[in-house]
């Protein structure tokens, strides 16, 4: 996939959501390579605020362009889980994760940051998660995942090392201890000394 596609893909879903006044960030492995060392295959992963009232105003702005479903939407929101969008030229799917009632989650979402990001010569406006969280959403899905993924583990150490002394250490820390991630995130800092 070239990286022009993820541009051409995400555009009219951020133009759409700042439109009608939905927030958003994006995580996953397009924040982990803006903050960190970008990755050849990246998943396009949004976490979102978005309520009831903005689904039809969304899924008509986006219906010409996206395989997009009004009761998969309304359903995760109920639920508080995720829904996606299949951007129909490029067929590149979009996960849209609800943001779930959960104060990390919560602060999470509060320290997002607008950013530019570049890739091949192309640029776009965007929310993108904080390094930190990016760090610590990555040891959880490397620990949910039984702390086997080689790519999560390579996209927690990328951004360790490149964000170095400009990460929040005593954050970091903090939640990593409220979220039983201690232990690895002790392992990440002492792996991206080496």
């Amino acid at each position: 996939m070239k990286k022009t596609e993820i541009l051409k893909a995400i555009e009219p879903v951020i133009k759409a959501f700042d439109e009608l006044g939905i927030s958003y960030y994006v995580g996953g492995s397009i924040a982990s390579s803006a903050y960190g060392i970008a990755r050849a295959t990246m998943d396009v992963d949004f976490i979102s605020n978005m309520n009831f009232f903005q689904i039809k105003p969304l899924v008509e702005k986006l219906k010409t362009e996206f395989f997009i479903d009004e009761f998969m939407i309304s359903d995760s929101i109920k639920t508080s889980s995720s829904f996606n969008l299949i951007h129909l030229e490029t067929m590149l799917k979009i996960d849209v994760f609800i943001l779930k009632d959960i104060s990390f989650h919560k602060t999470a979402f509060e320290r997002k940051r607008k950013d530019t990001l570049i890739l091949e010569d192309e640029s776009i406006e965007i929310y993108l998660s904080s390094p930190e969280d990016i760090i610590l959403n990555k040891l959880e899905w490397f620990r949910m995942g039984g702390e086997i993924s080689e790519r999560q583990w390579l996209d927690i150490l990328g951004v360790i090392k490149v964000q170095g002394d400009n990460l929040d250490v005593k954050y970091l820390s903090n939640w990593a201890k409220e979220l039983s991630l201690n232990d690895l995130l002790v392992k990440a800092l002492k792996e991206s000394e080496q």
